[in-house]
């Protein structure tokens, strides 16, 4: 920022809007989100991470914070992607509830109270938004929906919307959890890997867009899967993958030694033929089995050498002390 700013203490709501090109939309987004606040009596500030825009969307933001004194703001030298701009986002955040939203006025402020009261009255850890009708393109609803389909089957949260920008969080959540790649996505299924599984659904409005385009981009269809395999790995191995990669290991080396016997026992005692165990499919399935079941085995391996020299092989998240 332009200029320093004093962080008000046990604020209620932090507001993290990240952005990318979105000028014309954020005098509107700050007047409609004071507004709600106002009218609720809500102590907040509102996190603006610009994420290297080239259409004055900064200029915008050091206006507005000439103005307002709730609002902040982070400005990245060049496009580093929406995990990134909530990342930094909630290193910044000091309010009891961190709220997420987009910029392009197509998530309501207006949802903000009741996000708010789920949190903090019903003690909700995650409350994620659940755009039940979209005004978006088949191009995207259509993904969307298998994105999530997969996300709830392999999660365990059974979420109509994983990637609504609007979304409610404990201050305790966001700071426990890391976002890098496109982890955005799947940040519920973060939390409820560090222990934050009080997850909770609020079906809420959705805005046609007013201003711009659609950030949407093709990469998502591959980067989407991949992500969501990387967090339930990590969420369920990442501090032992040995018990993941050594398991499927010594499965496949079972199986293809249970073939080697069956064949050395065959060829000696059975058929005794002259018949060449090469010439024998069964060869080929044991010898495969046997290589990459030892493949996965010394993945496993290296992989817990590799956790053992970690930095953060011993950090846990601890609820309380005494």
């Amino acid at each position: 920022m332009t200029k320093n700013k004093i962080v008000e203490l046990n604020l209620n709501i932090s507001i993290v809007i990240p952005l990318f090109n979105e000028v014309e939309s954020l005098p509107e987004l700050h007047s409609w989100i004071k507004r709600v606040m106002g009218e609720h009596r809500f102590s907040f500030e509102v996190i603006f991470i610009d994420d290297g825009s080239k259409d004055g969307s900064w200029n915008v933001i050091e206006e507005l914070s000439q103005q307002f004194p709730e609002i902040r703001g982070i400005k990245f030298q060049r496009n580093y992607g929406k995990s990134a701009a909530l990342q930094k986002g909630f290193e910044l955040a000091a309010g009891k509830v961190v709220i997420t939203m987009d910029a392009d006025l197509q998530d309501s402020p207006d949802e903000i109270p009741e996000l708010y009261k789920m949190i903090t009255e019903d003690d909700l850890d995650v409350v994620s938004g659940w755009k039940k009708k979209r005004y978006d393109p088949l191009t995207k609803t259509i993904p969307t929906k298998l994105y999530n389909w997969a996300a709830r089957k392999l999660t365990g949260i059974y979420l109509h919307d994983f990637n609504c920008g609007l979304k409610a969080y404990k201050i305790e959540v966001v700071k426990s959890i890391e976002l890098y790649g496109d982890m955005h996505r799947y940040i519920p299924a973060l939390a409820k890997f560090a222990g934050f599984t009080k997850i909770g659904e609020k079906v809420v409005q959705h805005q046609s867009r007013k201003f711009g385009t659609t950030k949407f981009g093709m990469n998502r269809f591959l980067n989407g899967p991949l992500d969501l395999l990387s967090v339930v790995f990590m969420g369920k191995f990442g501090k032992k993958p040995m018990h993941f990669f050594g398991a499927i290991g010594t499965l496949l080396f079972i199986i293809g030694f249970g073939f080697a016997f069956y064949l050395g026992i065959d060829k000696l005692f059975i058929h005794n033929s002259a018949r060449l165990l090469a010439n024998r499919t069964e060869f080929y399935i044991s010898l495969v089995s046997m290589i990459i079941g030892s493949q996965f085995f010394l993945a496993g391996f290296l992989a817990e050498l590799v956790g053992r020299n970690s930095s953060t092989r011993n950090q846990y998240l601890i609820e309380k002390t005494i």
